[in-house]
């Protein structure tokens, strides 16, 4: 088939057509960047000087409103008779920021929007755009577009006879045609922003009313990233107090260019236990970092390093520290600023810039190299603490690696055979049962009494390992867990920072819909229950939360009358059973599963139809770590506590 190309097939779409059809060829990546983009003019006039508070507001029908306390944005005719709103909002590339980086009297220094587009795009890509201005002198203006065109009514000009505060709102609404189908601003995207912009706008206040949900949040540190810094920190485990930096310099990419303007604040502190980042530009997050994460990397680990050095406090032959040791204690926050844009986008996520990244390097190498000298005790906790992370680190990666060769293979396939693991026929991981037993001997009675088709049976050898404290490389020297994880197949999740390497959990490798422990109704079976729990604790919590861990109750008791058995789990329910029989009764109690015949184990433990599965949750994770630390923790003073207030409620039931 042909197709005809001619001078017929050109078509136009028009600037506003254009932008509706492909909204990110001018930066807007989706309907959320909207909200970006009015809220930004709106903390340049507070940059700027004008208005300390930011009130959004998020409508029943999903539309949002962005007010603020600045001048207002022009509305009226200039000189030469054009209407300064339609520049503003119905003109690409025009606004009031293009001459920032001249020594003429330009209203914003270092702004978050100087391309000249958010504020038109956002209008072009809406289904309806109102604007109210509050102006100084004394009038309201009043604007409404319809998906980027102006009402029929045109701008309406009166009196504030309220003598409501001057500013500016502007209420909007994504089209949905344009953005596909998407049309109201996410609820997390604007928390998450006015979150952001708090932290990096110390003393502007940000109030978010959702009227959806009839809720209000407000969002404020009076002194800016300090206060953030110092909120998420753990105090007992801080290095060092919040320490400012910053610096304005002035200069070019290269001899080609103009000179221009930045600056640079740099907030940091060392924690034994918090690590965290933040990069900013303009007041707008730099989610792909840029320029202000390599001058950081780059002039952190140098000095250090040097300092290092200089103190001999490597070991011989030792390698040298890496940004991960650093950023594994470190708690930053950098605020940069430019009289020109460093973005390398319209979407705002990323800045690149040759002069910035040399001159705040240098800067900064020197700002830190005087911190050390002139704090020696914080420099001695700093440099102690990385090299503590650094040889955890390498510690970890080498466990890692003998995790990685000791879990290879796979229960169908393995390299060498697991001592005390009996298979089932069954693949489908939907179905399949995994018993966690004690010993050879209650091997013997669960095999025999299993389903071969979808049971299979691990025996452990004996008492495993309290994982609850021990360190990952003494987890993986032992023998019974290593093989644990290799029949389940998950991996493990680990949420030490310095061992964050080693997480391989997936939930969709593991082998079995269940997995039972099954142990006997006595002390020694009860402590290698907890230790498996423990364990799983420990290396997979996500089972515990999916509800895949289950205790098998096993009978405490046999009770024979007239040829017919009864099983007791209880003393209590063994009185029950009993008292309802007659004739000669005989009870044996039950002296491990090992003495079990088949047709008893299946019956009383491995039938689905008849067994007793106790599900194990971690409802409350909290308590359920507080249990562990205390039970199988170095808190001794607690576990007493425990005894001594609980020793009798079992006492109690003991006898009754």
């Amino acid at each position: 088939m042909s197709h005809t190309y001619t001078s017929d097939s050109i078509q136009s779409l028009g600037i506003l057509g254009g932008v509706r059809a492909k909204p990110a060829s001018i930066g807007l990546e989706s309907h959320n960047h909207t909200f970006l983009e009015i809220l930004g003019n709106s903390i340049d006039e507070h940059r700027a000087g004008w208005g300390k508070e930011i009130i959004v507001t998020k409508h029943v029908d999903g539309s949002v409103t962005v007010r603020d306390f600045g001048r207002g944005v022009p509305m009226d005719q200039n000189r030469v008779g054009d209407w300064s709103y339609k520049k503003v909002f119905d003109e690409l590339w025009a606004g009031g920021k293009y001459q920032n980086n001249e020594e003429d009297g330009g209203s914003y220094q270092y702004s978050l929007g100087t391309n000249g587009v958010g504020a038109t795009g956002t209008n072009y890509t809406s289904d309806f755009f109102q604007v109210t201005v509050h102006a100084s002198s004394g009038k309201v203006y009043q604007v409404e577009y319809e998906k980027g065109v102006e009402t029929s009514d045109g701008i309406q000009i009166c009196k504030n006879e309220g003598k409501i505060a001057i500013g500016t709102t502007i209420t909007w609404r994504p089209s949905a045609e344009v953005f596909r189908g998407k049309s109201e601003i996410d609820d997390d995207f604007i928390i998450t922003t006015l979150q952001d912009q708090a932290i990096v706008n110390g003393g502007l206040k940000f109030l978010f009313k959702n009227e959806q949900l009839e809720e209000e949040q407000v969002f404020y540190f009076q002194d800016g990233v300090k206060d953030y810094i110092r909120s998420i920190s753990s105090e007992e485990h801080s290095l060092t107090d919040v320490v400012k930096w910053t610096t304005e310099q002035k200069g070019r990419d290269n001899e080609n260019d103009k000179d221009y303007k930045i600056k640079a604040d740099i907030y940091f502190s060392f924690n034994r236990e918090t690590s965290f980042s933040r990069y900013y530009h303009n007041s707008s997050w730099l989610e792909n970092g840029g320029t202000p994460e390599d001058f950081v990397k780059n002039s952190f680990t140098f000095v250090l390093d040097k300092f290092l050095k200089d103190q001999n406090l490597y070991t011989k032959g030792e390698k040298k520290i890496s940004f991960d040791d650093v950023e594994d204690s470190l708690m930053i926050v950098t605020s940069t600023y430019s009289t020109i844009s460093l973005f390398t986008d319209q979407t705002k996520k990323k800045i690149g810039s040759d002069f910035m990244k040399r001159v705040i390097t240098t800067w900064l190498r020197e700002q830190l190299e005087v911190y050390l000298v002139e704090n020696p005790q914080e420099a001695k906790l700093i440099l102690s603490q990385v090299l503590v992370n650094k040889r955890s680190r390498e510690k970890a990666e080498k466990t890692r690696l003998d995790v990685r060769k000791k879990l290879a293979g796979t229960v169908n396939n393995l390299t060498a055979r697991i001592d005390g693991f009996i298979n089932c026929k069954s693949k489908d991981a939907s179905k399949t049962e995994l018993y966690i037993v004690e010993g050879k001997s209650a091997l013997g009675s669960t095999k025999q009494g299993r389903d071969a088709e979808f049971q299979a049976i691990y025996a452990l050898r004996g008492k495993i390992l309290n994982c609850l404290k021990a360190d990952y490389d003494k987890i993986f020297r032992n023998e019974i867990i290593v093989d644990l994880l290799k029949i389940l197949g998950c991996g493990i999740e680990v949420k030490s920072k310095h061992a964050k390497n080693l997480n391989t959990f997936d939930l969709n490798n593991l082998r079995w819909s269940k997995l039972i422990i099954c142990t006997d109704a006595d002390v020694d079976g009860f402590h290698i229950r907890t230790l498996l729990l423990t364990t799983i604790y420990r290396l997979m919590p996500t089972l515990l939360d999916e509800g895949r861990v289950f205790i098998a109750e096993s009978p405490l008791y046999e009770i024979t009358n007239q040829n017919k058995s009864y099983f007791a789990y209880s003393d209590r329910e063994k009185e029950e059973i009993v008292s309802t029989l007659k004739g000669n009764v005989l009870i044996q109690r039950s002296k491990g599963l090992g003495e079990n015949t088949a047709e008893m184990m299946w019956e009383t433990t491995m039938n689905p139809e008849t067994r007793k599965l106790v599900q194990v949750m971690k409802d409350d994770v909290e308590q359920t770590q507080g249990y562990f630390e205390m039970f199988l923790g170095d808190d001794l003073v607690s576990r007493k506590q425990y005894i001594e207030e609980n020793l009798s409620f079992y006492i109690e039931d003991g006898l009754t």
